[in-house]
This record gives structure tokens, sequence and C-alpha cells, in this order.
């Protein structure tokens, strides 16, 4: 079996390995919900578990990105705040799962087994992402937008795939160059920007709402237009 661990507190995570590991589960761990976004997407685990307050993006907002690509891993939320309402929150935002700090180790290891057992097709990645009107089916490589088929080439597709894996989110171009295309940003070149304006001419023109969006000076978003 093998699972996901975000925990920014390097002790506890360490620990959490340690045991988990002692119990013959193979973990990958992440200090931050980016970085544990990152493999969450990456890779397919049993169980992720992942606490709720965290650097770079918080647990919730991690979640809610993974249920939004259509990622059903079962998550396990991790957090010091115990009170209904936050317990609600999680589960709302698509936990599996809660466990209010400090737990026990068996407790920990107890759901996470529950967790694993349940039948694999509930936790496999959909092979199509979908945002607002848009689809990417992964497998065929095929774009659409209110049905319509788009033709991307393999540049674009990876930029709109990235896009897709993280809605609402504002995506620096240094994070595009490295995480997209593995290449270290520079910043004498405007190829993300002549890429980002192929896609919008691709995925906007002729259709009522613009989807990526400016953020000036931070890099870009998806998100729908306001009326």
């Amino acid at each position: 079996m093998k699972v996901l661990l975000i925990e920014d507190e390097p002790k506890m995570a360490r620990s959490l390995k340690k045991g988990l590991e002692e119990h013959q589960i193979e973990v990958d761990a992440a200090l931050d919900g980016l970085s544990g976004y990152q493999l969450a997407v990456g890779n397919e685990y049993a169980v992720i578990i992942s606490d709720i307050i965290l650097p770079e993006l918080n647990g919730i907002d991690l979640l809610l990105q993974l249920r939004n690509t259509g990622n059903r891993t079962p998550v396990i939320l991790l957090s010091a705040l115990g009170q209904t309402d936050d317990k609600v929150s999680g589960f709302e935002a698509g936990a599996d799962d809660y466990l209010t700090k400090p737990f026990e180790f068996r407790e920990l290891l107890m759901r996470i087994r529950a967790l694993a057992r349940r039948p694999v097709d509930t936790y496999q990645s959909s092979p199509s992402l979908r945002f607002a009107d848009l689809e990417m089916n992964l497998e065929t490589k095929e774009f659409f937008r209110e049905g319509q088929k788009i033709a991307l080439t393999p540049r674009e597709f990876s930029l709109m795939e990235y896009l897709l894996r993280n809605p609402g989110r504002v995506i620096s171009k240094n994070e595009i160059s490295e995480r997209v295309w593995n290449l270290h940003f520079d910043t004498g070149t405007n190829v993300i920007e002549v890429y980002v304006n192929f896609l919008r001419k691709k995925i906007e023109k002729g259709f009522a709402r613009k989807l990526i969006h400016t953020q000036f000076k931070n890099g870009y978003i998806l998100r729908e237009e306001e009326v």
C-alpha cells in the first residue's frame, strides 16, 4: 500500500512516516500544500493524509482542487481544529475522514486501512478534467468547449491541463515554466505569454465568457468571468 502524507511540522511528519513504514506502508511525504498537490495529481495513492493548516496551499483548498479534477483518492484530514463547523467544512470539501490532533497513531492506522479496503474504482482519477464548459480527455488528448472540439498543440495541451488541474489559483510564469515544461524560467523571454495568448484565441474566441485571466505581475488564473 502507498500513501501520501502532507504535514508541515517536520518532527510529526518524520514520526508518522516512520510509524507507517514499520507497518509495511510506503509513504511519500510533502511539507507544504503545493508540493503535496503535485504529488497527488502525479501519482496513484491508496489514501492521502493531509493537515489542514499548511503553507502554500491549505488542506481544504488542496482537497477542493483534487475533487474538481475528478481525483477520488480517499483523504483523511488532520487538524488541531476540532469544532463541528471545522469538520463540516472538511467533509463538504470532499474529505473521507477527519482526525483531531492529538490522536493515537493506531487510530490513524486503522482508518487508513479501512479506507484502503474500498474498491479500487472509487478512488481512481477520472480520465477527464472539467471546468465550467471546458472538458479535457486525458486518454484521447481531446479538448472541448461547450461540446465543440478544439485542436491544441502538445504544448498548448500541457498548459491547458495544468490550468484545469489548478482552477481558481493564481499560477506564476515561473511555476508554469518549471511544472509544465520542466524548464528554468527565463525572465527575458515572452514564450509563456505567447502560449497563453494562443490558448485564449482558441478557447475564448467566439464564446461569451473569458476563462483565462491575467493577474498583473503575479501570473494567470482559470476562473469564470463575473457577470
